[in-house]
């Protein structure tokens, strides 16, 4: 069988019926640029939603405060719990040993000043192992010690967003802040973290780069409001609540493995410290992240089943062009036997056909699969990530399809007989 020869000959056929070999084409091109932007999409979420587990910590336990106000105080008695107190996070760390640390933290709106700059950033007061916990370093200066919290000192360390908008390409070290009506002195300039794409999966977080460090101790006595404070709360934002000591704490399990038998644990010390009132939440990282994958492999097989069917209508498409191509070129092919050509030689050329016709398809879906990712991160703010892996998926498929829905037009095609043919008009 003369490859050569064939490839030219069914190259040739698809040229003769341009129009027509791009539309049988269609369902291929669609099929194999939904798989890439399927896949892509997939790669950019599962990303998103590892580099925020990240940021949450996989090692780490958060007890969100849920105050009981006039909206959420259900048949509880809010008097009988004083919600989130420092002595919370000091009786778990003390008291259950599957914890490593335990971080407080009070968070507050406050409007901060530097010269003529102003701005309203999150106070967060803490401890020094917040940086610890969180991962996050000092990219100047450092972060505050405990030395700095038992004295109460007045520093501080910026995020990197509220570094840029308070002192733009100056230095801050050293510099005097007034957040609220205090003066504060910038010790620290925080590493910038990625956290713009929290809440598209799901995710309690707000935007670290605009926060500023303070010891808690500052915080608790400089800071705290008679009878209400602002927390912020994931979905709602800041709202005003009443007290609370502080507005979440962090601890870190010291094994992985036992994260969630710490988790029930630290949830029925709590419910006895607070007097069975219910006024926190425990929010788990590893166990979002389990439901962020199970949501992804959901999300993966609905469109990898839209991209399936485009694929199969694509196939159809390609058997229905192979085969009106057969009917229109009888002649032909019964000339082509006449003078030599073996059975094979028909089914290898108008195998052939439908190859190219896949690969090309293949070729112009890659094209556009790299297009619709680009207009979906452009347009819908998803992050995308186009894989070599899913190039070769979706590629191979399409050859794939070709062969298979190609071969029975060709085994039809190689089984004429050469006499019938050649008196087909």
């Amino acid at each position: 069988m003369n490859y050569r020869e064939n490839f030219f000959i069914g190259l040739e056929g698809l040229r003769s019926h341009l129009l027509r070999s791009l539309l049988s084409m269609l369902g291929i091109i669609f099929g194999v640029g939904a798989v890439i932007a399927m896949l892509s999409i997939g790669e950019g979420a599962k990303q998103q939603a590892l580099e925020q587990i990240q940021l949450m910590g996989m090692y780490n336990i958060i007890i969100q405060d849920v105050p009981k106000n006039e909206e959420n105080k259900e048949d509880n008695n809010p008097s009988l719990s004083r919600g989130l107190q420092w002595a919370d996070a000091r009786a778990i760390q003390e008291l259950n040993p599957l914890m490593d640390i335990c971080v407080p933290i009070r968070e507050e709106q406050i409007d901060v000043r530097y010269g003529k700059e102003r701005t309203k950033a999150n106070i967060v007061g803490t401890t020094p192992d917040y940086a610890k916990v969180m991962n996050y370093v000092a990219r100047e200066g450092a972060f505050f010690n405990f030395r700095d919290v038992d004295k109460a000192r007045r520093i501080c360390a910026l995020g990197n967003g509220i570094k840029r908008e308070l002192f733009l390409f100056r230095d801050p070290l050293g510099e005097k802040i007034k957040i609220g009506d205090q003066w504060f002195t910038v010790v620290g300039i925080m590493e910038e973290k990625s956290v713009s794409a929290s809440r598209k999966v799901g995710l309690p977080l707000h935007d670290m780069n605009q926060d500023i460090y303070i010891p808690i101790t500052v915080a608790l006595k400089r800071f705290t409001s008679v009878g209400s404070k602002m927390v912020y709360t994931p979905g709602t934002g800041w709202k005003t609540t009443s007290e609370s000591e502080i507005s979440r704490i962090i601890a870190r399990v010291n094994d992985i493995n036992r994260i969630q038998e710490a988790a029930n644990i630290l949830k029925s010390s709590m419910l006895r410290r607070h007097n069975k009132v219910e006024d926190f939440e425990i929010i788990v990282p590893e166990a979002l992240l389990r439901q962020s994958q199970q949501t992804q492999r959901i999300f993966n097989i609905v469109m990898g089943a839209i991209a399936g069917i485009s694929l199969l209508v694509g196939g159809i498409g390609i058997m229905n062009i192979m085969l009106a191509s057969i009917l229109e070129r009888t002649r032909e092919i019964g000339v082509r036997r006449a003078t030599g050509a073996t059975r094979r030689d028909i089914l290898g050329q108008f195998l052939l056909e439908a190859v190219i016709l896949s690969f090309t398809g293949g070729l112009i879906g890659i094209i556009l699969g790299f297009a619709l990712t680009r207009i979906i991160a452009a347009y819908a703010d998803w992050r995308t990530i186009v894989s070599v892996q899913a190039i070769f998926l979706a590629f191979w498929v399409s050859v794939g399809v070709g062969i298979i829905f190609g071969v029975f037009p060709a085994r039809r095609a190689a089984k004429m007989d050469p006499i019938e043919a050649l008196r087909y008009e």
